[in-house]
């Protein structure tokens, strides 16, 4: 699947998107084709390359006239049904004005149909949006995927008067997203930018696994700060599909009232709902009593369910958790012949070879059927994987 991934280590706005396309290869005149099919006020794009701390990106500036009356949803909604855009394209761009003007409802306490957009109608943001999901058609992107969103600090002026930053638009935008603060005097990501983000990503986090095919840098209006260019980062490639995840959640908390014949039922719940191991560890906990020490390792995409589990079927009423790196080793199921028939195992590559390790549910299966003590059975299939049967 062909996926974008945008790394927004200096925000994200409209003209930004539309840049580090066209910079990824999208081409200019087939975009500015498509957007003729927008019937409205007449508007002109220049598309330039600039430089910005040694790094080459596009820049992208809409001129069109101003335009008196403000713009409201409805308004809009009647620019996307009277375009010759493909329905697909009008669909996603109506979805993308519809929360932004949920959440200037919110913000202004209004109705959504009376929320007048005032930067946001204009003409540049209607091509800043219709021009990215236009554009992510055209080069085939499946899915886009997104880095957590930075937000930076001060005021920021528009038709609405003097504002903190981060816009409260944007806040409401980016409900249930990841961001995190930084040390920046300035708007970093826009109403637009985050309108964007929260109506075509679908997943945040870091680089997923891919193969890069193009990499593209679309250059923000302001030049940025030293530390900081004002550019954001577009990488698109094929998805890879990786057997065991490069980076894990540990889930920790310590008990020390809970009844501890609980852990097996625990532990079964725990790995239906995708956990990759599970350990509990005596301890001596404060004022001299006995207690255990749970951790939970799992993919980070499964520790929020897993969390609540934990909550829900233990004494805990708190948890730690971290994200850590793990290598591991390339593994595959096998059949051992032995004496009682063919036995799972399970074969590791390790750096001196392969080596074959014995399953306890299929070894136990075994010693229970034929009667025999299991350490025969984990014996058996040791021997006759060393001699290659």
């Amino acid at each position: 699947m062909k996926i974008a991934y945008l790394d927004c280590f200096s925000g994200i706005s409209g003209d930004m998107l539309l840049g580090a396309l066209l910079d990824c290869g999208l081409d200019v005149e087939q975009l500015r084709g498509e957007l003729a099919g927008l019937v409205f006020d007449p508007w002109e794009m220049k598309v330039r390359r600039i430089t910005r701390q040694g790094i080459r990106a596009t820049a992208v500036q809409i001129n069109a006239p101003a335009v008196r009356s403000l713009r409201t949803l409805p308004d809009i909604c009647a620019i996307l049904e009277k375009s010759h855009l493909d329905p697909a394209v009008a669909r996603r761009a109506l979805q993308i004005f519809t929360r932004l003007a949920e959440a200037e409802a919110r913000v202004h306490d209004l109705p959504v149909e009376r929320v007048h957009f005032h930067e946001i109608g204009a003409i540049d943001t209607i091509i800043d949006v219709v021009g990215a999901v236009v554009g992510l058609q055209l080069i085939g992107v499946n899915a886009v995927h997104c880095s957590p969103l930075p937000l930076g600090r001060g005021f920021v002026s528009c038709a609405h008067g003097r504002l903190p930053l981060p816009a409260p638009a944007v806040c409401e935008l980016l409900r249930d997203i990841p961001v995190r603060g930084i040390e920046a005097e300035r708007e970093l990501v826009t109403p637009t930018g985050a309108a964007l983000v929260a109506g075509l990503v679908e997943r945040f986090g870091p680089l997923p696994p891919m193969r890069i095919e193009e990499t593209g840098y679309g250059a923000g209006q302001a030049e940025g700060e030293e530390q900081r260019p004002n550019l954001l980062r577009m990488m698109i490639g094929q998805t890879q599909s990786v057997g065991e995840a490069a980076e894990v959640e540990v889930i920790e908390t310590h008990l020390d009232d809970w009844h501890m014949e609980g852990f097996p039922l625990l532990c079964d719940r725990l790995f239906a709902s995708r956990a990759l191991d599970v350990s509990l560890t005596p301890m001596q906990m404060k004022k001299g009593r006995p207690g255990f020490c749970l951790r939970v390792i799992a993919a980070p995409v499964h520790g929020a369910h897993l969390k609540e589990l934990i909550l829900s079927e233990t004494s805990s009423i708190g948890l730690r958790f971290r994200t850590e790196q793990r290598l591991t080793l390339p593994r595959r199921s096998v059949t051992v012949t032995t004496r009682w028939g063919a036995v799972t195992a399970k074969e590791v590559d390790t750096p001196m070879g392969s080596k074959v390790y014995p399953e306890y549910e299929a070894c136990r299966a075994v010693a229970e059927q034929h009667r025999v003590s299991l350490d025969l059975v984990y014996r058996e299939i040791l021997l006759r994987s060393e001699q290659g049967e």
